[in-house]
């Protein structure tokens, strides 16, 4: 979707069916996301921190990317320590992640960060710009490289940690309810639910990975994250993947729960309506583990635990001192406290959060010594 800027992401799509016919649930998602002028993702507002529509882990504190690092180097070191370590993220956005990383790296785990590539799959054109103004110092030292779209992404690697932080989450979904899959119809520039026979590919997911839906209920169904997913177990030879997200696993779904999870949200308000504000509001629906996992063909699943627990693995040796080192006065302190534990307690990111860990081609018995396991032990 190429040529001048339009006014209306909303009249695009009413465009598209008056066109094409009602369309899939996901494709209207992946318009209101990634329409390349007009998609939440491409806009060039805001979408994170106090003044956007919401907080990543990255956004409370450095001590996210700061424990992350001192993890990423116990990865390199459980795989032997080789010359050339590839950390690939996807979904950077702003690059703060990858900033902590590199700054907390060069001072604590210098040995790690010398043998450290860092490539950045970014699908946004807006992000990627501020990405390469970021980094651009290390991308001329080929410490960096700054890929576009995920679907174009082709590298590989012998020796690599995948990372992604709310990634998955926001890929297009398709929509599955006791009547049918949602498609979205138009009637005089107003969008309507119609419904059409699953497709094979949303029968096999649906009795592979999740649950049929009851009357009343609606399931969601991530058969291009679970695309995306199974591309990136071909990526490397050894290593390992961190996939952070809020949601579920196939056992809580057929337990009657994380059935309807799909939201939209727009300054730090929930809304259930992704009709609302095409183009003007993230949509996401949570992910489910069981499939994410199932898809990784090679990978073994290591752990599959809360955010909480996975940072007070890494962090309980030292007391967090990651967190305090920059801390010289008493209020100092007591801010930082307050916001690691908005990223550890229930009552923040802690619990609703969880954080699976995958490998390929490491020794069982160096896997065991990762910090951030100790708590699925």
């Amino acid at each position: 979707m190429t040529g001048a800027p339009v006014e209306s992401l909303r009249q695009v799509i009413v465009d598209e069916i008056r066109a094409r016919g009602p369309i899939p649930f996901s494709r209207y998602m992946e318009l209101c996301l990634y329409h390349p002028q007009l998609g939440y993702y491409s806009r060039a507002k805001e979408q994170f921190g106090k003044a956007g529509d919401f907080f990543t882990s990255s956004d409370v504190h450095a001590v996210f990317g700061r424990l992350l690092a001192r993890q990423f180097d116990e990865m390199w070191r459980a795989m032997g320590s080789p010359a050339r370590i590839d950390l690939i993220e996807f979904g950077p956005g702003r690059g703060l992640f990858a900033q902590d990383v590199f700054d907390w790296g060069r001072e604590k785990f210098p040995n790690f960060v010398y043998a450290l590539h860092y490539t950045l799959i970014e699908q946004s054109a807006t992000f990627r710009k501020r990405l390469e103004e970021r980094f651009a110092d290390r991308i001329a030292r080929h410490k960096v490289t700054v890929e576009g779209g995920f679907d174009d992404f082709r590298g590989h690697f012998d020796d690599a940690i995948f990372f992604a932080n709310e990634f998955f989450d926001a890929f297009p979904v398709e929509i599955v309810t006791s009547e049918g899959q949602v498609y979205v119809s138009e009637d005089n520039g107003a969008f309507r639910e119609t419904f059409a026979a699953p497709t094979p590919e949303v029968h096999e997911y649906l009795d592979r990975y999740s649950v049929r839906p009851e009357t009343g209920e609606r399931v969601e169904v991530p058969l291009h994250a679970l695309g995306y997913a199974s591309r990136i177990a071909q990526l490397a030879k050894r290593g390992f993947c961190i996939f952070i997200d809020y949601g579920y696993t196939r056992n809580e779904q057929l337990a009657g729960r994380h059935r309807d999870t799909l939201k939209a949200f727009r300054q730090h308000t929930m809304s259930a309506n992704p009709f609302e504000d095409p183009g003007g509001q993230d949509i996401t629906s949570d992910v489910n583990f069981t499939a994410l996992a199932g898809v990784m063909t090679g990978w073994t699943q290591e752990a599959l635990i809360t955010q909480s627990q996975f940072l007070l693995g890494i962090g309980e040796h030292n007391q967090f001192a990651d967190a305090f080192a920059d801390c010289r006065l008493p209020q100092e302190q007591a801010k930082v406290a307050l916001q690691l534990k908005h990223l550890v307690t229930p009552a923040g990111m802690g619990e609703s959060f969880h954080v699976l860990v995958l490998s390929k081609g490491v020794e069982k018995g160096m896997i065991r010594g990762l910090s951030g396991l100790s708590f699925s032990r």
